[in-house]
């Protein structure tokens, strides 16, 4: 290809916004002529490349506005630590089925097994699929809500928590909640019922649920939505960071 042909091609990539084909226009001419490509494989070449760069572009845009605490997979969640958990349920998780079908994940089990891992791990797997994830703890949501609440802006900040595909919230029944707060937590799962995805994690049982929202006919309410359509996947193992700290101690002494 001649120099006056490859500046046009990079001008007009330019023009295009295809920056990838601009950058690689050399490199990927090269490729066709050691490969001997005909033009329709070319063109193919060209825009599998731009296409690829432009979804990890998305990708990590979408990891940047999911608020995600770190960006961890499920192939770094060590199952062989927590035998009773059946890794194919959370694969099967992990193929974004219920993100489809709007529906909701709660993972339940002490501190410490990692129940944020998992959480966090299908968010990243959400948001590599293209959909829109929001991740925040309830404590922080509640706090968020009733600050907007309190200056007339609860309809506004409530689209925070209604507008993404997938909302992941973290830590439910850390804290006791007051009945407005919980009827907070309410509008939210409330809303979101049967339009988008909820994934929960939480240490305390649903029986117990009546104690961290101050009260039973609300607790229900909240469930009866959740629970509608949802997995429920219980880690009852030992707790990771338990056994990192005896590592620990075990190597110093």
């Amino acid at each position: 290809m001649s120099e006056l042909v490859t500046n046009r091609i990079h001008a007009s990539a330019t023009k295009l916004g295809l920056p990838h084909l601009a950058k690689t226009l050399r490199e990927l001419t090269d490729r066709a002529d050691t490969e001997a490509m005909g033009y329709l494989e070319f063109l193919d070449l060209v825009l599998e490349e731009e296409l690829a760069v432009r979804d990890e572009r998305r990708f990590r845009a979408g990891l940047r506005l999911s608020k995600l605490p770190h960006h961890k997979t499920l192939d770094d969640y060590d199952f062989s630590f927590q035998p009773d958990l059946d890794p194919r349920k959370v694969r099967d998780l992990a193929t974004l089925a219920f993100v489809q079908a709007k529906a909701n994940v709660a993972l339940l089990g002490p501190p410490g097994v990692g129940k944020t891992h998992i959480a966090v791990s299908l968010a990243v797997a959400a948001c590599r699929a293209g959909f829109t994830v929001y991740f925040t703890t309830l404590d922080d949501m509640v706090r968020h809500l009733t600050a907007a609440d309190a200056i007339g802006r609860l309809a506004r900040k409530l689209q925070t928590y209604l507008r993404p595909t997938v909302l992941v919230i973290d830590e439910v029944g850390y804290q006791p909640l007051e009945r407005p707060e919980a009827n907070l937590v309410f509008q939210v799962i409330s809303k979101r019922y049967e339009k988008g995805s909820t994934l929960l994690t939480s240490n305390k049982g649903f029986g117990e649920w009546g104690q961290v929202f101050g009260d039973e006919v609300l607790a229900t309410a909240i469930l009866d939505r959740l629970l509608h359509h949802c997995d429920v996947v219980p880690i009852n193992g030992p707790s990771y960071r338990l056994k990192n700290r005896l590592t620990a101690i075990e190597n110093v002494a």
